[in-house]
C-alpha cells in the first residue's frame, strides 16, 4: 500500500477539541470577528509569549491574529517589503517563502545553511547578500525542512549582524518548543532583548498543537524602539483584506493556550524525538544516503549520493522512482532549494515508518552500482 511520508497523523489534545466544540455549541462566535482578531484572544497570545523576567513584554495591541501562519507571513511581507526590494530567505527553506515573495514582486535572495554544521546560517554569505534594497530577512527556527534548532549563541550572532546591517527580521517560529536532542528551545525575541533588532514573529496552532486545518496563526510585533510604527499600521490595514480569522477557534484560543497540560506537550516531544531517532538510524543504514540528524520540528533531510547509484541522476528521479517501485512518497529537495536531498515527515506511526524505511532500503540496494 501507499506510504505518504510528507504527511503525518498525530492528533491534538482533547482539551483543544472540547474547547472548540463548546464554542460551537454556545453559538456565541457565529458572527464576523474583528480583522485583527478578538481582543481577549490576542491578549491570551500576548500573555503566553511574554516573559517579564527576560524583558519580553507584549500586550493585545502587539498581536495580529491571522488565518494560519502562512497568512501571517503574507501580511508581514506585504507590510515590510515593496515591489523591487529584496528579502533574504534560508536555503534550504520552506517553499511558501518563494511563492509569497514572487507574488509580491519582491526579489528572493537565498542565504545558505551549512548542512554539516547543524544547518547553521553561513554568516559571511548572508552578509554579502544584504544591500540597501534589503527589506527583511526570514529566520526559521526550528527549521522546515531541515529539523535544525539554532543555539542561543548562533541566534545572537545572526541578530548582531542584522543590527549592524539595519535589517528587520521576520521570525518564523511556527515550530516553537518542538525541540529535542540536547539543544534547548530559545526564541529569537529572548536573545533580541539586549540587541533590539525590529522584529515581527509569526506562529500559530498548526504544529505545536497539531491542528493545521484550524487555520489560526498570529503575528507578534517586537518593537521596543518603536521603529516599526508604519509596519504595525500596515499590518492592521492589510488584515482588513479578509474578515478576520476563524471565529470559533479564536474564542477557544485562551482555553487552548492556558489549559492544555504541560504533560501533553512533553508527550508530543517524546514521540517526535523517538520518531526522529528511528528515522535517522534507518536512513543511515541505506546505501547511498546520508541523513542529517533532526533536533526539532518534525522533519529529517537526507542527502542522495547520486554517484553511488547507476540510474538515479537527481532527487526528482529518486522520488519518482521510489514512488513507482515501492509506493513511498517523499518530497524531493528541489522543493526547498536543496537539490539531491529529500525530506521525510516522521509523524506517521512507528510501524509505518519502519515499513517505509525498509522499502527505501530495498530500493537503494536495487539501484546501487554493481
Amino acid at each position: 500500500h501507499l506510504l505518504h511520508l510528507p504527511a503525518g497523523n498525530l492528533v491534538t489534545s482533547d482539551v483543544a477539541t472540547e474547547a472548540v466544540a463548546e464554542v460551537v455549541r454556545s453559538k456565541r462566535a457565529n458572527g464576523y470577528p474583528p480583522s485583527v482578531g478578538y481582543e481577549q484572544s490576542r491578549a491570551a497570545v500576548a500573555q503566553v509569549h511574554s516573559d517579564p523576567a527576560k524583558g519580553i513584554h507584549l500586550t493585545a495591541n502587539d498581536v495580529v491574529l491571522t488565518s494560519g501562519c502562512s497568512h501571517a507571513l503574507q501580511l508581514c511581507i506585504g507590510a515590510l517589503a515593496d515591489p523591487g526590494t529584496n528579502v533574504l530567505v534560508p536555503k534550504p527553506g520552506f517553499a511558501l517563502y518563494r511563492t509569497l515573495l514572487e507574488n509580491a514582486g519582491v526579489e528572493i535572495r537565498e542565504y545558505p545553511l551549512i548542512a554539516n554544521q547543524n544547518w547553521a546560517v553561513d554568516l559571511e554569505a548572508l552578509d554579502d547578500l544584504i544591500d540597501h534594497r534589503s527589506a527583511a530577512i526570514v529566520l526559521n527556527n526550528p527549521s522546515n525542512p531541515c529539523g535544525a534548532v539554532f543555539s542561543a549563541e548562533h541566534i545572537g550572532d545572526i541578530l548582531r549582524l542584522c543590527e549592524q546591517r539595519r535589517l528587520p527580521i521576520i521570525a518564523d517560529e511556527i515550530y516553537e518548543g518542538l525541540v529535542f536532542g540536547g539543544t534547548p528551545w530559545c526564541s529569537l525575541a529572548e536573545i533580541n532583548v539586549s540587541i533590539g533588532v525590529p522584529m515581527v514573529c509569526v506562529g500559530g496552532l498548526a504544529k505545536s498543537y497539531l491542528v493545521p486545518g484550524w487555520r489560526l496563526g498570529w503575528i507578534l510585533i517586537h518593537d521596543v524602539q518603536e521603529a516599526l510604527a508604519e509596519v504595525r499600521e500596515g499590518l492592521y490595514r492589510l488584515s482588513t483584506l479578509t474578515m478576520g480569522p476563524n471565529s470559533l477557534v479564536q474564542v477557544a484560543l485562551p482555553t487552548i493556550l492556558r489549559r492544555i497540560p504541560p504533560d501533553w506537550h512533553k508527550g508530543l516531544i517524546r514521540v517526535l524525538q523517538r520518531h526522529a531517532d528511528v528515522s535517522f538510524h534507518a536512513l543511515s543504514q541505506c546505501p547511498g544516503l546520508r541523513p542529517y540528524k533532526a533536533k526539532g520540528a518534525m522533519y529529517i533531510m537526507t542527502e542522495i549520493r547520486t554517484n553511488h547509484f547507476r540510474d538515479i541522476p537527481d532527487d526528482l528521479a529518486f522520488a519518482q522512482m521510489l514512488f513507482n517501485e515501492e509506493g513511498v512518497i517523499v518530497l524531493p529537495g528541489r522543493c526547498f532549494s536543496a537539490p539531491n536531498f529529500f525530506r521525510v515527515t516522521y509523524c506517521a506511526p512507528e510501524p509505518e515508518l519502519e515499513d517505509a524505511y525498509g522499502r527505501i532500503m530495498a530500493f537503494c540496494r536495487r539501484h546501487l552500482h554493481s
